[in-house]
């Protein structure tokens, strides 16, 4: 640590009150205690509107974007000095005045199979409906396993497993890591590897997210910033960014070492299945200006492959 960092006397972290969330920022609160024993952290939960309506698509009210915007709000008021994200919630484009001042260790990137009935994607019969809210999910699903129905799948988990435990669906596609983290680790019947379906930008690890004007907490919680987690979403999210895709953009990436080399591996779909684009590259990485270069530089393969057409498909949706 930095011996001339004053260590923080309070910190309050802002927080969605699903058990996720909540779990999310318990483990940073034990980890700012771990750092700054005497550091009084709280737990500032709340309901954001992506919380509130369940009975429409993310995609169609605003995208993931709707649960931070709250969070944003508490911290720009000051009831808040940080707020604990799943990275891949995180819109690519933070507004002005706020700062991603750290990202954590990577959890299990990969999406997750949970079925009462069948062990595998493979097994689930013709006709029968799989439940996902993830556009990204879809487009890989229905392009790999056309014979099946792929139906909307919104709530928090705990909600999602319930629906599932009641027989609306033959089975369903959750984060590996949320599973994991919450404990449920045993409803999963199998990971899907990452070639057959590419995980969403920052899956699986946490952001925190600050006040640009607060350089205080950036010096604060450095120590919380995993540096190989964060070059990688980095490229991840300039992807993203330089496509000028949101959160609901039916889109994949993934970057991760192979020695010194950032890999980085990319799609792009249409949520029915009916076309993608797949782009890779990899390059020595060090730094954020290099994991931003490498993102740019697989945006313009894909423009290349003719995303932009693809990207003006989806909007006319």
């Amino acid at each position: 640590m930095n011996s001339t960092l004053t260590p923080p006397s309070s910190l309050v972290i802002a927080t969605r009150e699903s058990r996720l969330a909540l779990w999310q920022a318990h483990h940073v609160r034990d980890l700012l205690k771990a750092l700054y024993p005497a550091c009084d952290v709280r737990i500032f939960g709340m309901t954001t509107q992506g919380d509130q309506i369940l009975d429409k698509s993310l995609a169609k009210i605003g995208g993931k974007g709707l649960f931070v915007k709250e969070l944003e709000v508490a911290m720009e008021q000051g009831h808040a000095d940080l707020a604990v994200h799943s990275l891949k919630d995180v819109p690519m484009v933070l507004p002005p005045g706020f700062a991603l001042t750290a990202v954590m260790e990577r959890e299990d990137p990969r999406d997750a199979w949970v079925s009462p009935h069948y062990a595998s994607l493979a097994e689930v019969p013709a006709g029968a409906v799989v439940g996902t809210s993830s556009l990204r999910r879809e487009s890989q699903l229905r392009a790999r396993y056309p014979h099946l129905r792929v139906e909307p799948l919104r709530g928090n988990l705990d909600t999602r497993l319930r629906k599932l435990d009641e027989g609306q669906y033959a089975g369903i596609l959750l984060a590996a890591a949320g599973l994991k983290r919450l404990g449920l680790g045993e409803r999963v019947r199998a990971v899907i590897d990452i070639d057959d379906m590419l995980p969403a930008v920052g899956q699986a690890a946490l952001g925190i997210e600050v006040r640009a004007d607060r350089p205080d907490l950036a010096q604060a919680l450095a120590p919380l910033n995993h540096w190989p987690t964060a070059l990688c979403a980095h490229a991840e999210r300039a992807v993203s960014r330089g496509l000028g895709g949101s959160c609901t953009t039916p889109m994949g990436a993934h970057a991760t070492f192979e020695g010194p080399h950032l890999l980085l591996r990319t799609l792009l779909g249409l949520p029915d299945g009916s076309r993608s684009l797949r782009a890779q590259a990899q390059a020595r990485v060090t730094d954020l200006g290099q994991a931003e270069a490498l993102g740019q530089q697989v945006a313009q393969q894909l423009r290349v492959q003719g995303a932009d057409a693809l990207l003006a498909q989806l909007g006319a949706h």
